[in-house]
């Protein structure tokens, strides 16, 4: 008779108790410390530079006098309202979230420049300088800018165009004859 030949597989290892101690108290999460407030220039504005895809915003908010509004600057001596500037309603939305989040909407003063890209990428410029300027006025305001994801650049790019191809993936129509 052929021997069998012993197998390889290994005799399973006694379990060790690894389990924490009973007395250990649960790991919370390490919060931020809040910073100072940063001081305003000397007309007494905050700033803060928003991008988006090829679009650039430069915000500065202060405390309102009155009903707070955002304007828009769109020439050399024009201003438009948010929803004059922004036609879709989604891009509005976006361009004052920040300060809905944070229940600052109607009691500052924001004003905008915007300049490149398109109104969707210019929307996204402008939320997160708004959200950018809101942190740096009232530090306390940045866990729930942070949490909602208004303090995070959004890096997505359009994709280039290729050379020998009709775009960035589309080829041109293939002929056998």
């Amino acid at each position: 008779m052929a021997e069998s030949k012993p197998s390889r597989k290994s005799e399973p290892k006694p379990m060790i108790d690894t389990a924490p101690a009973v007395d250990a108290a649960p790991a919370a999460p390490a919060e931020r410390p809040i910073r100072a407030p940063k001081k305003a220039d000397k007309a007494g504005w905050w700033w803060g530079t928003g991008r988006r895809k090829h679009a650039v915003a430069r915000v500065r908010i202060k405390p309102a006098t009155g009903e707070g509004k955002v304007t828009v600057q769109t020439g050399t001596n024009k201003n438009k309202t948010i929803a004059e500037y922004f036609h879709e309603q989604r891009d509005q939305n976006d361009a004052v979230a920040p300060l809905k989040i944070t229940n600052t909407f109607g009691k500052l003063e924001v004003f905008v420049r915007v300049s490149g890209g398109g109104f969707m990428g210019q929307a996204g410029a402008v939320k997160l300088g708004i959200a950018r300027a809101l942190k740096d006025f009232d530090p306390t305001t940045e866990p729930l800018l942070r949490d909602n994801g208004m303090l995070t650049r959004d890096a997505r790019d359009v994709e280039r165009k290729k050379y020998g191809q009709a775009g960035a993936r589309r080829r041109f129509q293939f002929s056998k004859r």
